[in-house]
Order: C-alpha cells, then sequence, then structure tokens
C-alpha cells in the first residue's frame, strides 16, 4: 500500500511539473527591435509595423486576451504606454504583424485598440531618446476571465491597464530592447 501511494504522489509531481505554461512568443521580435518595428516619430524612422506574436495554453476560464507593450526606462516619470489591444476573442491565439495599425483591418473581429502615450490609437514602436541605456519594451498577454473590459479606444492606457489588472487570470510576457 504504501508503494502505491509513493507512486500515486511520484506520478502527481511528474504530471504537475510536465504542465504547460502560459507563454507568449514571437517569431518576428528576439532581444533587440529592428528599424521594422520603431517609430516613424520623434526623430526616428522605422516603419512602425508591430510584431506578430502568437501565445499558448492559456489558463482554463480565459475569455478573451489583451496584449499591451509599455517602457518603464521612458524618461517620464511614469513609463510610456505603446500599445494596448484588449478585447482579444478567447478563439484567438496570433496577432499578426502589422495588427497594430487599425487601418490595416488585420487585428481580430471586436478587438479595440486603445489610446498610446503617442496620443493615438495602435501600435506605436520604440524610440528612446538618444543616448539612453537600451530601453527594454514589456510586451504582456494577460488571459483575461471576462469577455469585454466595457472600454472605449478613447480611455487612458492606465485605465485599461486597472481594468486588465482587475480581470486577469494569468499573463506571460516579452522584453525586447532598443537603443539609438
Amino acid at each position: 500500500m504504501k508503494t502505491f501511494i509513493l507512486f500515486l504522489f511520484a506520478a502527481a509531481i511528474i504530471s504537475t511539473s510536465n504542465a504547460q505554461t502560459f507563454t507568449l512568443k514571437s517569431a518576428d521580435v528576439g532581444g533587440q527591435f529592428t528599424n521594422q518595428f520603431a517609430s516613424n516619430t520623434f526623430g526616428c524612422s522605422g516603419d512602425n509595423k508591430s510584431p506578430e506574436l502568437t501565445w499558448q495554453n492559456a489558463p482554463e476560464g480565459t475569455q478573451s486576451f489583451a496584449i499591451t507593450m509599455y517602457d518603464p526606462n521612458a524618461p517620464t516619470g511614469s513609463g510610456w504606454w505603446h500599445w494596448v489591444i484588449f478585447d482579444i476573442p478567447a478563439n484567438i491565439h496570433q496577432l499578426k504583424q502589422g495588427a497594430g495599425s487599425p487601418l490595416s483591418g488585420i487585428a481580430p473581429a471586436g478587438s479595440i485598440q486603445g489610446n498610446t502615450d503617442f496620443g493615438v490609437t495602435g501600435y506605436g514602436g520604440p524610440c528612446p531618446p538618444v543616448n539612453d541605456a537600451a530601453h527594454g519594451y514589456v510586451i504582456t498577454i494577460y488571459a483575461l476571465k471576462t469577455a469585454k473590459l466595457g472600454l472605449t479606444d478613447k480611455v487612458s492606457p492606465a485605465l485599461v491597464g486597472f481594468m486588465l489588472n482587475q480581470n486577469v487570470i494569468a499573463k506571460a510576457s516579452l522584453i525586447v530592447y532598443a537603443k539609438r
């Protein structure tokens, strides 16, 4: 009997250690942003395309997703929101490259691209100040317990962040660096 109980305990540990976690990946970006994804404002001349993103192993109960891109190193005292997209349906597990442009029509139906600190909706690529140390841009996927946040594209990124944190089940992030 003791051997059987030990076997069950060992099996439970092994199955738990093999469980997959909620993960965010990108085929487009690795450790550093290239000019393809950099902003075309503030003296930068990038293509301002949002990167392709995929995620897997969303937790049970996920009703929607949201993605943010944030620069905590921006010299503002409060960081800089580069991208906010929410109300992504739970059956979606990828954003294609360029989905951050509201005019492209590539973003999933029903999703909302919120305001950024650039003062517009959609993706705004990195453009750190000249001679600053490399900035780390945190791209985060949120698995949410609600299908809709009940917000529009006009609200501040801080309010979206508040609502995300009120409804998050799990999140996963990538950090990508940029320097000029």
